[in-house]
């Protein structure tokens, strides 16, 4: 059974007056930690071993020495053989003595189960812990359905292989890397077939995972993903912030188009599928005449997630579309936490978020102000689940 909001509140009693704030130490952990740093908390990341000294070497918060500023924003790392332990019962204790407030990201809810995070992860989370389940493509109520209840365009989907008669992706994860994606194009049933085989027997996808894949038409347009904050703190009409946009960079996708198309031809039969693994993110701006629509989308996108999953959405999420020729967006993918291409800003900030707030305001930054904001309005009740 899920937790109870009532539940989670009652583990704030026993916190300090300055909590830490945490994370899982992949995606979104530097922004996240160097936000919590500005905002004046100190700061946990939890690795998986072996990947620890990026924050716990290169990233440590060290004080001011002679002649020096302080450097980092990690204040402690604690490492575990796999990133899922972390949610032990002793774990979770040990959390809640330290006063951790959780920052969900993609890594959390892609290597801690999600019926884990749901019903047995007793540490307050700020942010959305009942909607991260709709991320997942295979469940029966996702991000797809939330968008089509909120009337937000989205590609239009094949009802399967043998329905192909455009230009489609097909969606799935990674084989191994579950974390990153197994996607493909297509625009028949034979290229379908001919490129699922080969993908097969490289070990790229799995048949299980093919089974259950979306497929669904391609739009043509460049990619743009839209960084949102939304504060339960506000007056409704005030709650919806654009903080920021950006742009993926995929391998080996990116490599190939980067190369003439004689030289695409040459390639092995095993790289002439790309693979859309993100390896990093750009940052973008968008034409002020298309903002009007991408706010109307956000607005949208609340207000069913507060209908839909009550409380709705707390904090950061991501709508990430392509735009038509037209200018029209298309929302082909949702983050219901902190997107994975924030750490472009760190304290730089946001192009729209510095706007709004006239300093450099990233998205690691607006989550610890929050925060901050709720300690001295004593609400932080209702930005944590």
């Amino acid at each position: 059974m899920p937790l109870g909001p009532d539940e989670i509140r009652g583990l704030l009693d026993s916190y300090p007056d300055r909590p830490w704030v945490g994370a899982v130490g992949s995606h979104s952990a530097l922004d996240i930690a160097d936000g919590a740093r500005q905002e004046g908390f100190s700061t946990l990341v939890l690795s998986e071993r072996g990947r620890e000294e990026t924050y716990s070497r290169y990233f440590a918060a060290r004080p001011a020495a002679p002649g020096r500023s302080a450097r980092g924003c990690v204040n402690e790392v604690w490492t575990y053989p796999r990133f899922r332990d972390l949610a032990a019962a002793a774990e979770q204790d040990r959390l809640r003595r330290r006063g951790v407030l959780f920052v969900p990201n993609r890594a959390l809810s892609s290597y801690v189960p999600i019926p884990t995070i749901e019903s047995e992860f007793r540490v307050p989370m700020i942010g959305s812990r009942s909607m991260l389940r709709i991320e997942e493509r295979s469940e029966r109520e996702n991000y797809y359905t939330l968008l089509e209840s909120a009337h937000i365009p989205i590609p239009r989907p094949i009802g399967g292989p043998h329905s192909i008669d455009r230009l489609v992706m097909v969606k799935l994860p990674h084989a191994i890397r579950r974390l990153e994606r197994g996607f493909f194009t297509a625009s028949s049933f034979e290229e379908y077939r001919r490129k699922s085989d080969q993908l097969l027997a490289q070990g790229t996808i799995a048949r299980d995972d093919l089974v259950t894949a979306r497929i669904e038409e391609y739009v043509l347009g460049p990619v743009f993903n839209f960084n949102f904050f939304f504060s339960p703190l506000a007056p409704r009409a005030e709650g919806l912030e654009l903080l920021g946009v950006d742009e993926r960079r995929e391998s080996n996708l990116d490599g190939m188009v980067r190369l003439p198309a004689a030289q695409q031809l040459e390639l092995p039969d095993e790289m002439r599928i790309p693979e859309y693994t993100v390896v990093g993110h750009g940052s973008l701006t968008v034409r002020e005449s298309v903002l009007e629509e991408v706010f109307r989308l956000g607005e949208k996108f609340v207000d069913a997630s507060r209908s839909r999953y009550p409380p709705g959405i707390i904090g950061p999420f991501c709508l990430q579309t392509c735009i038509d020729r037209n200018a029209k967006p298309t929302v082909f993918d949702v983050a219901v936490r902190i997107g994975g291409g924030t750490n472009i800003h760190l304290a730089l900030g946001h192009p729209y978020g510095n706007a709004l707030y006239h300093e450099p305001m990233s998205t690691g930054r607006r989550i610890a102000r929050e925060i901050r904001l709720a300690l001295e309005t004593r609400r932080l009740r209702e930005i944590i689940t």
